[in-house]
């Protein structure tokens, strides 16, 4: 049978003697290349080379971040173990999310695309391996997934259901080859749409719920004042909030491309959260690529709306000045963090688009080294920053009004130019009032709040909001993959703090 090693250190060892090999429980991912004999059949060679770059390159340290054990490779796939279902179901995700990018640049027929299967089992380990039903079953779940997918078995599902960000389509039971009972098949949604669809059923159940104890109470209350004829009833006026007063604009010099520096602006500063990330190194100011910034001397709005549960309750919220990337940053900005080696990857696609398949964590490191490089306060804007920008002055449901209007926002079915299979350059459409193109479609955009369920307790003077759900972080804009109603300025969602995703990118800030 070989060699006997400890798992976790790897040091040589054998089973006392009588005692059978060494067991645990543990969560498997199994992945797979779709498709791999006919990639070989086209390009044996550059296949061979592209496939163990990958593994180099994202499988082994993507494991290795997520806390796991590379077990082998096999080819045209690899097994993994972990302590953790969530690590592992977050690691697949990340795999597979980062494939997206690196397909994006090439013909299709080139793709190379992983199908990934996750289960929670116990496994017998080896030297260099690991056996049993745990392990089988991860590889059959991992051979019935489409390509690009991650299809999880049952057990994992409710270890993670509540813990991470992101939606599940339960496929039923399975029967699947080689193993005597059904396995109980989901399909993991990692989109943020998918997730919001999920949060917004749960949410409007425990409204009606809510709605029911708070009419039980009002009976109560009401029986109760009935039946003392000498008490005094006072009505209580409710104030409705403020409508919004049209802050005064800095209008910018146009300019002729995105990437000039513009001055600060002079004033106080909102409240930051202290980033988590460790500052990088400090890098000479001139090999820094400023954003454009638009000035915005601040003001109060009506921040919210009565269209989704976490968009409540519509309140006054005053901004101070600050100022505001007139673009989302570009993936030229981008790699030149990269290229600095103070963000962790290079983009891929042109230079004059949006950087993508971002998650907060790199988000954060971009605008550290931009500040360190600068000497200036960039960071992430504030949630109320964000909003008050998008809306540019205005208090309707988009910022041109009421209504879609084909060349203001980029999304599914936003008409015109903005209904793109990408993200299209920046600037492409109108700008909204402020001067600010793209708050609303192109790509989903990190802030720096932490995610709260929805307005109650939030602070009214724009300053960021951190406590709350800190493992997931807000996104704002919506993307071109939304439909329309994921670009209204008051529009929030959520995603995992550390985890990237095809169509989340950002904007920079700056403190006066």
């Amino acid at each position: 049978m070989g060699e006997i090693r400890d798992f976790r250190s790897g040091k040589p060892g054998k089973p006392p003697p009588g005692e059978s090999m060494p067991r645990r429980l543990a969560a498997i991912v199994a992945g797979d290349i779709a498709g791999y004999s006919r990639l070989m059949e086209l390009d044996e060679e550059g296949t061979h080379n592209r496939v163990k770059r990958i593994e180099r390159d994202l499988i082994e340290p993507t494991i290795s971040e997520h806390h796991g054990k590379l077990v082998k490779t096999t080819g045209d796939g690899f097994i993994a173990m972990f302590d953790s279902p969530v690590e592992a179901v977050r690691c697949s995700i990340v795999i597979q999310q980062n494939m997206i990018g690196r397909n994006a640049a090439i013909a299709r027929d080139h793709w190379i695309e992983y199908r990934i299967g996750v289960n929670l089992g116990d496994v017998i380990i080896e030297a260099d391996d690991i056996f049993g039903d745990g392990v089988n079953v991860a590889s059959r779940l991992e051979g019935i997934a489409a390509p690009g997918e991650v299809f999880i078995s049952g057990g994992i599902y409710e270890q993670i259901k509540h813990k991470m960000v992101c939606g599940y389509e339960s496929l039923g039971d399975k029967k699947v080859k080689n193993i005597t009972d059904p396995v109980r098949v989901y399909r993991v949604l990692p989109d943020a749409a998918a997730y919001q669809r999920t949060r917004r059923r749960r949410e409007s159940i425990l409204l009606t719920l809510l709605g029911l104890a708070v009419a039980v109470i009002a009976g109560g209350v009401l029986w109760y004042m009935l039946a003392q004829p000498r008490s005094k009833l006072i009505d209580v006026a409710q104030v409705p909030p403020s409508p919004a007063a049209s802050p005064a604009v800095q209008q910018p010099a146009p300019s002729p491309a995105p990437g000039q520096a513009a001055s600060p602006v002079p004033g106080a500063a909102p409240t930051q959260q202290a980033s988590p990330q460790a500052a990088p190194p400090a890098t000479p100011a001139a090999s820094v690529p400023e954003p454009e910034m638009v000035s915005l001397q601040g003001g109060s709005f009506s921040m919210g709306s009565n269209d989704d549960p976490s968009e409540r309750p519509i309140r006054k919220v005053t901004v101070k000045p600050f100022a505001m990337g007139k673009y989302p940053v570009t993936v030229r900005e981008w790699n030149a963090c990269a290229a600095a080696k103070a963000c962790g990857f290079t983009a891929s696609g042109k230079d004059d688009v949006p950087v993508t398949n971002v998650s907060w964590s790199d988000a954060k490191q971009y605008v550290a080294w931009l500040a360190e490089g600068t000497k200036k306060a960039y960071r992430l804007p504030s949630e109320a920053e964000w909003e008050y920008a998008a809306r540019g002055g205005t208090q309707s449901r988009y910022w041109w009004g009421d209504q879609m209007q084909s060349g203001n926002a980029s999304c599914k079915d936003c008409g015109g130019a903005g209904a793109a299979e990408q993200p299209v350059k920046v600037g492409s459409l109108k700008p909204n009032p402020f001067g600010l193109y793209d708050m609303g479609g192109s790509v989903d955009q990190w802030v720096e709040d932490c995610w709260h369920r929805n307005y109650q307790g939030a602070p009214a003077d724009g300053a960021v909001w951190s406590g709350g759900d800190c493992g997931s972080h807000v996104i704002r804009s919506g993307s071109w993959k939304n439909d329309a109603r994921y670009v209204r300025p008051a529009n929030r969602d959520n995603y995992d703090t550390n985890v990237r995703y095809p169509t989340h990118g950002f904007r920079v800030a700056l403190s006066p």
